[in-house]
């Protein structure tokens, strides 16, 4: 069990070991988004949310968690420059 929550817990956090707000808002809204695309597909039409709202979670999903990979990209870009520097 200790394993998992080490797991769970390194997924939240950046490449300098430090939470990311990134991580955990784009893992909150993918799993958002598969949990109601999943629960849509047992309702009737008329309860299904609006497709721009969907498109909408989607979309802050992809960004939050791109962007926590190019953070991830360009710091390790910035660490070669700097240890070439030296």
């Amino acid at each position: 069990m200790k394993k998992i929550t080490n797991w769970f817990a390194g997924l939240l956090k950046d490449e300098k070991g430090t939470p990311s707000s990134k991580r955990f808002v784009g893992i909150v809204c993918a799993l958002t988004l598969c949990i109601t695309m999943y629960a849509n597909s047992f309702t009737e039409e008329h309860f299904a949310p609006s497709p721009i709202l969907v498109e909408s979670v989607a979309m802050l999903a992809f960004g939050c968690l791109g962007l926590a990979s190019v953070d991830k990209i360009w710091s390790k870009q910035k660490d070669n420059n700097s240890s070439e520097e030296a």
